[in-house]
């Protein structure tokens, strides 16, 4: 399995959306403020603005001070409105003197040198008190309120934006969780090739492609457990048919001898010989098949520890030779021994040796030589078998069941084993993987 890129975690991943989201937000954020007040600036802040305000809160204050009856001396009354009012202040004269001063209210009722029309950055309007009329002067910060509205909303806006973009980056992590979820739903139904979608380099990319992985080797499972049931299943069709010669043969004498059925004592003893044939057959079948049901079933065996490759070798060849040459076969050994290591199961390896010497005895034709060679493919190494088939005279045994026992005790210890029947010539090769290989071999 690919491990996760650090870079690419979803914890990086977060942070990383989040500042970027936080910096649009901000960028946004100074936009908005910015274009809301060039705006007020531009369409708002002007004399003409300013006027209308000020008429209006004249025209107000003139309610306000109707409705109450208010005079000169009120002014109590005076700082509780325009303090209501919070953007505005006042200041009212009767003649030269100072009568009310919203900003200032120890000032009132002071004689004042200047003039009322010296104030000229003040807009003064008449107002009707109770006792008289006097001149307001009014002006106020209206565009303040303004530029605080501007900031609210831009404030909104850009926490708004970076709701967005986080959310809309979290979304499309949670539509690929849906989306692994609908898939593990499809694999649970058993629709073991229907392929899981792999994104990115984050632990989800790692978890879907654990997944994915996982899928290919239940798939792979099945695969082999259905072919080991077809293989399973042709041999014990190939064995009960090879079985059948035997038997039919042991029964056909044996119901001879029972009816007498013979010339003279010469015929009878070339029954039972036939009969006692035909009953080593069929137990050297039943023990094929019985150490192919051992090395074919879900027992697993233990390896040990690995050993040179020469050693573990040398001698178990060595007397296979020389086995092979007491029966009259002629042996071809061609045999390199690189420093390598493999680790073997020892009663596995002799009943594999056993077979293989078995099969040549039974088929392999004495007139030719037999090939016995050292094999190294890619890190693998063992040996290769070959000789010349013999042709039939008599019915033999088949071999089906020691082959298949060999490769499947080869696949139990992490081998492999490969046969090749060519031209009137049969090759068989095991493979152990090496542990440990010297480069300069």
């Amino acid at each position: 399995m690919t491990r996760t890129n650090k870079g690419h975690s979803i914890y990086l991943q977060l942070i990383l959306l989040l500042t970027v989201a936080a910096a649009a937000a901000g960028i946004a954020f100074v936009a908005l403020d910015t274009a809301g007040t060039w705006l007020i600036d531009n369409y708002y802040d002007t004399p003409e603005f300013n006027r209308k305000k000020d008429s209006f809160y004249i025209e107000k204050m003139q309610q306000y001070i109707d409705e109450n009856q208010l005079g000169y001396e009120d002014a109590a009354e005076l700082r509780a409105w325009v303090k209501e009012q919070q953007v505005i202040s006042v200041r009212i004269y009767k003649g030269n003197t100072l009568m009310f001063n919203s900003d200032n209210p120890e000032q009132q009722s002071i004689e004042e040198d200047a003039q009322v029309e010296e104030y000229d950055w003040i807009t003064f309007y008449p107002v009707e008190f109770a006792d008289g009329t006097a001149m307001a002067g009014i002006w106020g910060w209206y565009v303040y309120q303004l530029y605080n509205y501007v900031w609210v909303a831009a404030l909104i806006a850009s926490f708004v934006l970076f709701l967005l973009l986080t959310l809309t980056g979290i979304r499309r992590k949670m539509a690929y969780i849906a989306r692994l979820s609908t898939e593990i739903g499809i694999l649970e139904g058993g629709s073991l090739d229907y392929e899981i979608t792999v994104k990115g380099r984050d632990e989800l990319s790692t978890l879907a492609r654990g997944l994915d992985d996982m899928r290919l080797n239940f798939r792979n499972m099945i695969a082999r457990e259905a072919e080991m049931v077809r293989e399973n299943q042709k041999t014990i069709t190939e064995m009960s048919h090879d079985l059948r010669t035997p038997v039919t043969s042991i029964l056909l004498y044996t119901e001879i001898l029972k009816k007498g059925n013979y010339a003279d004592q010469e015929q009878l003893a070339e029954y039972l010989d036939k009969i006692d044939r035909n009953a080593r057959r069929m137990k050297q079948l039943t023990d094929h098949l019985f150490e192919y049901s051992l090395v074919s079933g879900g027992q697993e065996i233990t390896l040990e520890e690995p050993e040179s490759y020469e050693e573990l070798f040398y001698d178990l060849l060595s007397e296979t030779c020389s086995f092979l040459g007491q029966r009259g076969f002629q042996i071809e050994a061609q045999m390199e021994w690189r420093s390598t290591r493999v680790r073997i199961h020892t009663e596995y390896v002799a009943r594999i040796l056993d077979n293989i010497t078995s099969n040549i005895l039974k088929y392999a034709n004495p007139q030719t030589p037999v090939k016995i060679s050292t094999l190294y493919i890619g890190k693998m190494a063992g040996f290769a078998f070959e000789n010349e088939i013999q042709e039939k005279t008599e019915q033999t045994d088949s071999t089906c069941v020691g082959l298949q026992s060999i490769k499947n005790m080869m696949q139990k210890m992490g081998g492999s084993s490969q046969t090749y029947q060519l031209d009137g010539r049969f090759r068989i090769e095991i493979l152990f993987p090496c542990e440990q290989e010297a480069s300069g071999s």
